[in-house]
């Protein structure tokens, strides 16, 4: 039997989607000298309100745009957490996960009886059919948009300059009048909103449902995928694609009777184990922004 070359292609876009926009994400927040740990809570959140809003609207734009402003928000507590407070960046960051996810699971005991929940309303694919291009407006959107955005602004707007001088010398750009505190509350809810993105994605696109545990560790993938893209934009883009074509190998290597006797444990693990060795390989050395995990304080 043929390998089903094309097909396999064509599911790594799709898994690699919520990772890009999540990435992208976290790209802004880690620029900006800040170690968001809260990136799976933010994903959830997103993917919870997205779909609750898109359930009680009939519109899947609506609860995209519901899961952004969910996502802003959480990046905004991030905000208060880290830069207003001063907490360490690493409780707040867990902190914040546990929050979302445990309030977004509390929500969705209380107003649903059963564990998984199917939207109403979602996006379709842009092309009929299973093809390479057959993929989501939001798979559309996160590669030829926010990540060329996003590349475009880190290198040559004067926010992202503003931006990386914070995650860099947060005093040097404090003397030359750029506004530390005012310019990581940007990043993390900018970081916020397309991480809520990233979530969204799962439910209005992807799954069409909304279950338990429904982000399934992607926002520490992203966390994994920034070191091994030394927060460039597409090194951490192509290290989405990496994981997305070895989550969907293995999808696929599970369904054909040749490798029947590999165990299933470790073939779902496969993807998982290739972010390490990559990781394992290219995080070696990495210059971390100067600033990262320091919290600043005018003196």
């Amino acid at each position: 039997m043929d390998f089903p070359l094309i097909a396999v292609l064509a599911a790594t876009l799709t898994i690699a989607t919520p990772l890009v926009w999540a990435g992208l994400g976290a790209i802004i927040n880690e620029r900006a000298g800040i170690l968001n740990l809260g990136i799976e809570g933010t994903m959830y959140a997103g993917a919870f309100v997205g779909f609750l809003t898109a359930s009680a609207s009939g519109s899947a734009t609506l609860g995209l745009l519901a899961a952004i402003i969910a996502g802003a928000l959480a990046g905004s507590l991030m905000g208060l957490l880290t830069v207003t407070l001063g907490v360490n960046q690493h409780v707040a960051g867990i902190g914040t996960t546990l929050l979302l996810i445990g309030a977004c699971d509390f929500s969705n005991r209380i107003l649903f009886s059963a564990g998984s929940q199917a939207v109403t309303a979602k996006f379709d694919r842009l092309f009929a059919g299973t093809g390479f291009f057959a993929q989501y407006p939001m798979t559309y959107l996160a590669f030829l948009v926010a990540a060329p955005a996003l590349w475009w602004v880190l290198r040559s707007s004067g926010f992202g300059l503003r931006l990386r001088a914070v995650g860099e010398n947060p005093e040097a750009a404090d003397a030359a009048g750029i506004p530390v505190a005012g310019t990581r509350y940007t990043a993390l809810v900018l970081g916020g909103a397309l991480m809520g993105t990233g979530g969204a994605f799962l439910t209005l696109s992807l799954l069409g449902s909304f279950t338990l545990d429904i982000v399934s560790g992607r926002g520490w993938i992203c966390i994994a995928l920034i070191i091994f893209g030394r927060w460039k934009v597409w090194p951490v883009v192509a290290g989405a694609l990496l994981f997305g074509f070895a989550d969907a190998l293995q999808l696929q290597l599970a369904i054909t009777p040749q490798f029947g006797a590999v165990p299933n444990e470790l073939l779902i693990a496969f993807p998982y184990l290739v972010v390490i060795g990559a990781l394992a390989i290219w995080g070696r050395g990495v210059r971390y922004p100067g600033a990262y995990l320091v919290p600043y304080r005018r003196a």
